[in-house]
């Protein structure tokens, strides 16, 4: 036994090396540098969910959203019972949904939906897929299920976990069928939640400047 782990200590010591090299880059953003490092973590061990999760964060940042749905998909086969990785295959599925023929993105979209939906089940405060669920059904037509209604819905969930989200998705739905001065009322209640958030304050002058035509109330709010 003493001489098996004198002999595996090397490649240990070589994969923790590489590993903390890798992770280095990644948290440098250097993925160029953490993508290579990675795979070959990858390859001796198809099982590490840090690293598949990295992996997958980098095609999703290169846009290379097959690649990102076959890592994020084989995370929640992993491990099915974390929110996170239904949220990442459900975002990097419904990016490559916009790039694909339409016929195919019908046949995305009940996927997209659930893993979304999976998401909020496991972890009932889950922020970003309800945003995302709020998108989906503004930007969705009618004809394949989109609604207005369902988009509230999770506009009210977010308000009752996070008053700011509440009201910046409420804003955002207000803005999509350009109803811009119920917009406009959302994104102050946004500012008075989020205690003059930059984020916020940026949305609502951008409102002004780009729907309302009112650069000048723009200008005013972003220097105040």
């Amino acid at each position: 036994m003493k001489h098996l782990l004198f002999l595996l200590f090397p490649f240990m010591l070589f994969a923790q090396t590489n590993y903390d090299k890798a992770q280095r880059f990644f948290d440098e953003k250097k993925y160029d540098q953490a993508k290579p490092l990675l795979e070959t973590l990858y390859k001796s061990n198809t099982t590490n969910l840090h690293v598949i999760e990295n992996l997958g964060d980098i095609a999703g940042y290169y846009k290379n959203w097959p690649e990102a749905i076959t890592y994020y998909k084989k995370l929640k086969t992993l491990r099915p019972d974390e929110s996170n990785y239904h949220y990442k295959y459900g975002g990097a599925s419904g990016m490559y949904a916009l790039e694909v023929n339409k016929f195919k993105a019908l046949g995305m979209l009940d996927d997209i939906k659930e893993s979304f939906e999976k998401a909020i089940q496991l972890n009932p405060k889950h922020i970003g897929a309800r945003w995302a669920l709020v998108e989906l059904y503004i930007k969705l037509p009618g004809i394949v299920g989109g609604s207005e209604s369902k988009a509230k819905k999770y506009s009210n969930e977010l308000l009752a976990i996070s008053p700011v989200d509440g009201y910046m998705s409420r804003g955002r739905i207000e803005e999509y069928f350009k109803r811009y001065k119920a917009a406009e009322v959302s994104y102050k209640k946004a500012i008075v939640a989020s205690n003059n958030s930059a984020e916020s304050c940026k949305k609502l002058a951008d409102l002004y400047k780009n729907k309302m035509n009112e650069p000048a109330k723009a200008s005013a709010l972003l220097e105040q």
